[in-house]
């Protein structure tokens, strides 16, 4: 059988699925514990069997019976207390043990291919080596591969680790097929629709000023660029518009600021724009929900593409006929 049954532990919006069913996947279900997620998958993978819940409390095996066989498990377990963002004392063994729930239901599904997706920080905690000699314990050929998004026609630079595992095969290098190179130009809407701000007014917090101020410099007064919150990477808090986005992350960190004959304008980026960065298509589909909760589901989610390549891959060398979604 050419059909790959793929199922989402901690599926968020949705962006490894649509990856997975782009890649010629069939997504038959997910699970996550934070309702606007919940939300999200069910619009746009309305197919799929979607549990609402603590995944720690769920059975896997009983999701396999309501699901039928599973190929693929895709799992994004927590990352917030493995990134440096939130300072290197350790916070939370809890929320990195989730990582651990992978073995539970693998153990349970026995699907041939798992996808583990962190962030990169992922790799010192102390328990990571034990999570691999889990997985080889249950046979699996693990591949650790960290990829940078915009390699793959993402418009954002995000780094991420992947650990790719295969109970047949030794899985392979994934390699991007569209090497297209996109920039913030590429996900900005500049129809207008927008409201923008004056730059420069009585309550504009000093930092930010300063911000501006230090690109402004650089690239001179007739130049576009964004503001960027709460960066820790020296950039001066600012970049250029013909680079790739910045990492997306849960919080709005994205002004642009544009000149204009009454001077420089600016506007937070805005949730349709960073589904874009994210590698979204336009008709994916937002649920009903705040704004601040639509940047949640974007900066919590995989980048589409690149997690289609992934599958693809496994398509390759497990000799199978690729069948692309609908």
């Amino acid at each position: 059988m050419d059909q790959i049954r793929a199922f989402d532990m901690f599926c968020g919006a949705g962006g490894s699925s649509l990856g997975a069913r782009e890649g010629g996947a069939t997504i038959v279900g997910g699970v996550d514990l934070w309702g606007p997620a919940v939300q999200s998958f069910k619009l746009n993978f309305p197919e799929a069997q979607v549990y609402q819940g603590d995944l720690r409390k769920l059975s896997p095996k009983k999701i396999l019976k309501e699901t039928g066989p599973i190929d693929l498990l895709i799992s994004s377990p927590e990352c917030t207390h493995h990134t440096c963002a939130r300072g290197a004392k350790p916070r939370s063994d809890d929320s990195k043990d989730t990582a651990f729930q992978v073995i539970r239901y693998a153990k349970a599904m026995k699907p041939r291919w798992i996808t583990l997706e962190n962030v990169i920080h992922m790799k010192p905690w102390s328990r990571y080596d034990e999570l691999m000699a889990e997985l080889k314990l249950l046979k699996y050929n693990v591949r650790e591969q960290v990829i940078d998004a915009s390699k793959f026609g993402v418009a954002q630079r995000r780094r991420r680790l992947f650990m790719i595992a295969d109970r047949q095969e030794s899985p392979e290098v994934v390699m991007p097929s569209n090497t297209t190179y996109k920039n913030v130009w590429d996900i900005l809407d500049c129809s207008g629709k927008y409201k923008m701000t004056p730059l420069r007014i009585p309550r504009r917090a000093k930092d930010t000023l300063a911000r501006a101020e230090r690109a402004i410099a650089e690239l001179g007064s007739d130049k576009a660029f964004l503001i960027v919150y709460y960066g820790t990477d020296g950039s001066g808090g600012w970049q250029r518009m013909d680079d790739p986005l910045r990492t997306v992350t849960t919080v709005d960190r994205f002004a642009f600021v544009m000149p204009t004959a009454e001077g420089h304008m600016m506007r937070m980026l805005q949730p349709e724009e960073l589904r874009r960065a994210m590698g979204f298509p336009d008709n994916y589909i937002f649920p009903d929900v705040t704004r601040r909760d639509k940047v949640k589901l974007m900066g919590n989610a995989v980048c589409s593409p690149v997690m289609e390549e992934i599958v693809r891959s496994l398509f390759v060398v497990s000799g199978r006929k690729v069948i692309k979604a609908a």
